[in-house]
């Protein structure tokens, strides 16, 4: 609802311009009233009003001393001439004053809720292209970039189902129509030139940084083709998602080497993956690109790629190999991947490193789940050649079955440690989730534990009840956005996970004892927002 203040010195038509017409179905709703410019100026200086309506001839201020204050002070305030005086220099003030229109007492109905409606229009023009500009601004901040990353991240750590809650945040962060569309990925690193005197001074880790903006500088370029990312169980990569086009593809990687070898003096390594479609085949051709980064140089990588949109091992085969691990079925893990190793090594050199290495990569995010840290030279990502060692089944078995073993010993604890364990991987799982449409049926069955167990389990080790937990932490970081950004309740609501402005104000309020704004206003007097539940 608009606004509005009507100033005239005689009560009888002030309460005739409230009755004439039906404000709220306008649109309006009456602020307040004042009997002369002196008065709707000290009313203007402690509320915000969008249209006055005001006579002209009034004692202690009259229209026109007032409409030029207005333009002085209030330069956005629309204003209604209403007057009983045919008078050229009234209506001469209330052109210079910028007024909507100039009416004469006594006012029509049909007169008076055309000038408001045509008011309201301009306020409402107004309104979507402070909105639009609004919008604008928050996909450009750094929190939108954030979350957007962090959506891409778990596209392709998990093969999801794309329904309507997917679809929503693929359209929020304008990639809809990537599920559509071929893609591959590229994975890049920096690797350290020949050894020189300064070699142990410029490590490619300590170039983290400038690396990743380089990165993402050039992923801009090429405005909404490609998207750049950083996975932190990666932490010496940079990621591309790349639109399949082999133009934009040599684009990409030439800018890369390019600025590379001109800032950097680097050696710079890329993965480039195998073309794949549909957002649940992005977690292979993300894996396919990390393999590629993976096999060493002196291989011929074009004989090491298999036909397009496919990988050694089937999904179905790698998901087998997972559940063993995640079991504990030490003997029938070490069984398997044995068998795959051999049937693998009698095929092709290419095809025997490929396996090894997708063996690899789908031990190593189960090992970073459960928090176990994989020692250097259990890494192949950091060692790439270390492949060529591992040059025969049995030595690439004992080496993927070390990993494995440690993975079961390191998770098969005590029941209550285990407990503990679960609890701590849920919590970490709701810090990075929390964004997303969370419960405990969700939490509980993805853990594998029956949903009222776990509500049991999680109130006694935490302390408070999963709800209360969940809105914690959405509430930590709605309160990270409310006083680091200028976002409104609207979008705050939407990227802390709640269902909804109106709810997300009322939980704040009975959390803090003050509604958002109020704690806005009071901790950040920069940042202003101008309702708890704002017009979206």
């Amino acid at each position: 609802m608009y606004k509005a203040l009507i100033v005239d010195d005689e009560l009888e038509i002030r309460q005739g311009l409230r009755l004439k017409i039906d404000w709220e179905n306008l649109g309006f709703h009456i602020a307040g009233e004042a009997s002369n410019g002196k008065e709707a100026l000290d009313f203007l200086s402690n509320e915000a009003v969008d249209v006055v309506l005001t006579d002209m001839n009034m004692p202690a201020m009259d229209g026109m001393a007032f409409l030029d204050a207005c333009r002085e002070q209030f330069p956005t305030l629309r204003t209604i001439v209403i007057t009983g005086y045919e008078d050229f220099q009234y209506a001469k003030s209330a052109v210079r004053n910028h007024a909507r229109d100039y009416l004469l007492k006594p006012v029509a109905r049909d007169e008076l809720a055309s000038a408001v409606t045509k008011v309201k229009e301009e306020l409402d023009n107004e309104r979507r292209s402070q909105n639009q500009e609004s919008v604008i601004r928050w996909r450009l901040s750094q929190y939108y970039k954030e979350m957007k990353e962090h959506f891409i991240v778990q596209l392709v750590k998990e093969q999801p189902e794309l329904d309507s809650f997917m679809r929503h945040r693929s359209r929020l962060f304008e990639l809809e129509s990537w599920h559509s569309q071929g893609v591959f990925f590229m994975a890049a690193g920096l690797r350290s030139k020949q050894l020189t005197d300064n070699a142990q001074a410029r490590t490619p880790d300590k170039f983290r940084l400038p690396f990743d903006i380089l990165c993402r500088e050039i992923a801009d370029q090429f405005e909404g083709n490609v998207q750049a990312f950083r996975d932190a169980l990666y932490p010496g990569f940079m990621f591309f998602v790349i639109a399949e086009d082999e133009e934009i593809r040599a684009s990409v990687s030439r800018a890369l080497r390019d600025n590379v070898a001109a800032f950097m003096d680097f050696e710079l390594k890329l993965g480039e993956g195998q073309p794949v479609t549909g957002f649940e085949r992005w977690k292979s051709g993300f894996l396919s690109a990390l393999a590629a980064w993976n096999m060493p140089d002196t291989m011929d990588r074009q004989a090491a790629k298999p036909p397009a949109g496919q990988t050694v091992l089937s999904e179905n085969t790698v998901k087998l190999m997972e559940r063993y691990v995640v079991r504990g079925e030490t003997e029938t893990f070490r069984r398997e991947v044995g068998r795959e190793l051999e049937e693998a090594f009698r095929s092709s050199q290419p095809a025997y490193v490929k396996t090894v290495f997708q063996l690899y990569l789908m031990l190593e995010p189960i090992a970073g789940e459960a928090g176990i840290r994989l020692e250097a030279d259990e890494q192949l990502w950091l060692r790439p050649d270390m492949v060529l060692s591992l040059d025969t089944p049995d030595k690439a078995l004992r080496f993927l079955t070390r990993i494995a073993d440690k993975i079961i010993r390191l998770t098969a604890a005590e029941s209550g440690a285990e407990e503990a364990k679960f609890i701590q991987a849920a919590c970490h799982f709701i810090e990075e989730n929390y964004m997303y449409d969370l419960n405990l049926t969700m939490i509980a069955e993805k853990f594998n534990y029956n949903p009222s167990y776990f509500s049991e389990m999680f109130k006694n080790k935490v302390g408070k009840t999963f709800i209360q937990y969940l809105n914690e932490t959405r509430m930590a970081h709605a309160v990270r956005l409310l006083e680091d950004t200028a976002l409104g309740l609207w979008d705050i609501a939407e990227l802390t996970g709640f269902s909804g402005a109106s709810y997300f104000s009322s939980r704040f309020k009975r959390m803090f004892g003050a509604s958002p704004s109020e704690y806005r206003q009071r901790n950040n007097a920069s940042v202003k927002i101008d309702s708890d539940i704002p017009n979206k």
